[in-house]
Parts: C-alpha cells; structure tokens; sequence
C-alpha cells in the first residue's frame, strides 16, 4: 500500500464559525431519528466549539414528557448509541439547554401554543428569534406544519433575525407529488428558508467530492469522456428492510434511494467547476447535470434498467427470511428491493460515457462507492511479451463504511520477463486524519445555522430527480414484475443487473470484507 506523508498542521480549539444564536425546533423528538443522530450530532458541534453559547433545543412530539424527562431520554439514548469520550462538565452543559413541549401535529393550534412557549426560550436563552424548524415526521406532515408555523407568524423573516426550515427525504413520492410539496412550501416560505437534507451529503468523502476533482490539477483535465470509459455508482446493504416494512414496501428502492442519494452523488461527480462555493453557484451546475441526463423511453426502460427482490439466503453464515416473509410486507409483494440503471447524459464532457448505478438490500456487504474507470491503454506495445491483457485504471471513492479514495494501476512484476500485476494505492480517512466521531449530520445542521445552502437541495433538483426515474416508475407499474423474488440474499443482486453491464463488455466492481 501507497504511503502518505502527513503535512504538519496546527490545530486550534475551533475550526470554522460558529453558528448564530438559535433555537432548534424538533418536530418528531421522540422518534429514532433524533436520539441516534441528531443530538449526537448538535454534541459533536458542542465539543468542537462550533455551537453558540446562546443556542437552545425544543422537542415537539405526542408523548407526554416533563423537561426533566426529556432530558433524561436524551442522555439514556446518547449512552446507547455508544458515543464515546462524553465529557461530562460537557454533557451537563449541553443538556440544560433542552426543553419539550407535547402537542398533536394534527392539531390547528399547535403552533400558536408552541409560539408561546418558544418565545420564552428564545429569551432565556437570548437566541435572538433565530429559529429553525427540523421536520423529523412523517412526509404527510411536511407542508401541514410549515402551513401552521406560517400561520402563526413563526416563519416571519427579519433584518435582525431568520427562520428556517428543515425537511428530511422523502420529497414526495413522484414527480408531480414533488412539485405539489414544493409550490405547498413555497406558498409559505421563501427558497432560502427551505433546507432540503440528504444525510449522504454529510459524509467526509462525498463533500471531498468537488476538492478532489477541482483542488487537484492531475485529476481535473482526465475527468471527462477522452479518458473516462464509464462510472459505477453502488449503495449496497446488508440489511433488509428492517422495522420499516410498512413504509418500504410503499416506496420501495427506486423511490427511496435514486431520485435523492444517488441524483446527489451522479450531480457531484459530475458536475462543471462552479464559479465560486457561493450555494447557488453549485446548486446551479449540480442543477443542469440533472436536466442533461437522458430521459428514458418504455423501451429503453425496459433494456436499460433491473429491478428485484430478495428471496430468503444466508448473510454472514445465518438464514435470513425473504422480503415478503418481512414483517409488515404483503406475501404477495411486487415491490422492488434492487435497482439497477444505465444512464447517459447529455452535455458535452460526459456524452456517450454510460452511467451504471444500483443499490440493493440484503447484499453480501454494506458498501458505498464510486467507481471512475478509464479508457484502456492500446495493447500494441506489449503484444511481443507474455502480457496478454491490460487492466483499465480504476479510481474508488468509498463513501461508507470506510471513508477514502483508492486508485488502480498496472505496474511491472520484479523479474527477467514482463510481466504485469495490478496496485491499489489507498487513502483512508481514519488512518490519515485519525478517526473522528460523526453521524453525518455534524455539517449539515452547522449549515443550517449559519446560513449555508450548499450541500441542500434545491426545489429544482428535486424536480429533476424525479423526472429522471418517473419514467421507470410509470413503466414498472403498468407491468408487474413475474418473478419475484428474483435473487437470494447474500448475493449481488439479479442476474439481469450483470447482464446490464456485459452486454456492453464491461463487469460490476464489486467489494467485499
């Protein structure tokens, strides 16, 4: 393995500004999402100093809770989710901070109650009414409660202080479910008061994206189709559906993962140097690799994507059960658990370079990654030695569970005759920079509370998303699949997801422990 140099640096208590006075409202603070990832994240943002003294959180769920008992669950939860090296003066500090306030969503006073009681907080505290909402409901929830806080004259924008709102995916469930959300939200709120979160964009090697391609002159010039033959983008799980059955077999992988994380990944990987990091300036050219990808007719939906379901298998030595054997699946189930698409888009850097994405559940490893394969070196001057072939460099960006960069490369084995072998040089985050405690979600609400749009989607992307699978979606409703399940857990998916590849001479780069 290659060997990095590490240049000195000179670390200082805070790096970056710290976030404005403000108070997070948590919408859905009894769920999952905040006890596993959102107040380890706000703490992480504590610990580095990157939290503003005057900053404050109010949960807002059914459950009849006192402060005290909020603050309590919040503290059981952190311990549970093994956070490590909690700092106890700290932790004291930072959950004085919380308070909860109980209310049904469905409600029409609920926000003209909360007001009340917030605007206590904001004093208390001195946020300086800076507050940002962050919708951890259910999606039926989204517009409603923007409507109401509306209403009661919470999202009202000043010179002196901002409001903001947070909504987690999905953004819709299609493309016209997306723009009914949109023009909803709009109705209310301006485009900048509405912050779009995908969790995927919170993760080191997906930011590290835009430095590697335009902070690197070697990288820069060969990112396009002179030199790229195609890209992989894959999302593999291991799991399968988990507790969220109901959901799932709802939408579905196409629908909760392709229109959202990887239209994320496709549009940074992709994507024109921006003018500047000013939010829209990305967002912008993020913004047109959307629009340019290739829209599908039946027929090419029908030759140029997969779809399937695991059957029962065995994953890390254990049977595990079929999908429609899933609690809260119908045993007749024909919603799709993998995905797989050709895409082609069209703009002059990249036409005529295939796109290959898929993601799945209940495959052999929990990977994520980005594969870039160049064009193949002509053979001609090895064609009088015992070379008999010559392997197409590969450059890998692992995006989870390990974070880091790989590159693939031929190089002479020691000896008299030529002979070839295959080097990977590896760059791994938490070997280099040392491991960091995160959920993900650190960057993303720092974002939101200095103002920062650029890792959060727009209305217009959303849109664009959707309209690139809704094709896929309108096809593969008018004709149900008839052979589901159609691939055993613990394997890479269907066979037709290698054909997809092989039939243009080329093969899934797959990782496994």
């Amino acid at each position: 393995m290659a060997q990095l140099t590490e240049q000195p640096t000179t670390t200082t208590p805070r790096i970056g500004k710290q976030g404005d006075p403000c108070v997070m409202v948590i919408f859905g603070a009894a769920g999952d999402l905040t006890g596993r990832k959102l107040i380890p994240a706000l703490y992480n943002l504590a610990r580095a100093d990157l939290l503003s003294k005057e900053f404050a959180v109010l949960g807002v769920a059914r459950s009849q809770m006192s402060n005290d008992d909020f603050r309590k669950k919040v503290t059981d939860e952190i311990k549970e989710s093994g956070a490590e090296d909690i700092d106890p003066t700290l932790w004291d500090n930072f959950i004085r901070r919380f308070y909860y306030f109980a209310g049904d969503f469905n409600a029409p006073d609920l926000c003209a109650k909360l007001k009340e009681y917030l605007g206590k907080i904001d004093r208390d505290h001195s946020a300086q009414q800076n507050y940002f909402y962050y919708l951890a409901t259910a999606p039926s929830y989204f517009g409603p409660l923007v409507e109401k806080l509306a209403s009661a004259g919470l999202m009202e924008q000043g010179a002196d202080h901002w409001r903001r709102v947070v909504i987690e995916k999905p953004f819709g469930h299609d493309l016209a479910s997306a723009k009914a959300l949109n023009q909803q939200l709009r109705k209310v709120a301006e485009e900048k008061q509405i912050y779009r979160i995908d969790h995927y964009l919170g993760k080191e090697t997906v930011q590290n994206i835009m430095a590697f391609r335009f902070a690197n002159g070697i990288f820069e010039p060969i990112w396009n189709r002179r030199y790229i033959d195609h890209v992989q983008i894959s999302v593999a799980e291991t799991v399968g559906v988990e507790q969220r059955g109901s959901y799932f077999d709802h939408a579905g992988s196409l629908r909760d993962m392709v229109p959202n994380h990887i239209m994320q990944l496709i549009s940074l990987t992709t994507m024109e140097p921006p003018i500047s990091f000013d939010p829209d300036a990305v967002r912008d050219e993020q913004a047109k690799i959307l629009h340019a990808i290739q829209p599908m007719s039946d027929e090419e939906v029908l030759s140029r994507t997969v779809r399937g379901q695991y059957g029962e298998g065995t994953l890390g030595g254990e049977r595990v059960p079929a999908y429609r054997s899933e609690s809260d699946v119908a045993p007749d189930s024909r919603t799709e658990t993998f995905v797989a698409m050709k895409l082609l888009i069209d703009n002059w850097r990249w036409a005529d370079v295939p796109f290959y994405l898929r993601t799945g559940k209940r495959m052999p490893a929990r990977h994520t990654h980005i594969v870039i394969q160049f064009r193949q070196a002509p053979f001609v001057l090895f064609r009088d030695t015992s070379v008999e072939h010559l392997m197409p460099n590969q450059l890998v960006l692992h995006i989870q569970p390990e974070e880091g960069i790989s590159l693939q490369f031929a190089a002479k084995v020691p000896g008299p005759v030529m002979r070839l072998g295959t080097v990977d040089m590896n760059f791994e985050y938490q070997k280099y920079f040392g491991k960091q405690s995160s959920t993900g979600y650190e960057r993303l609400l720092h974002d939101c509370m200095i103002g920062d749009q650029t890792l959060f989607q727009r209305a217009d992307m959303v849109e664009a998303g959707w309209s690139v699978v809704n094709p896929v979606l309108d096809l593969w409703k008018a004709l149900p699949p008839r052979n589901f399940p159609n691939y055993p857990s613990g394997t890479w998916g269907p066979k037709e997801a290698n054909d997809l590849l092989e039939r243009d001479g080329r093969r899934w780069r797959n990782f496994e422990k």
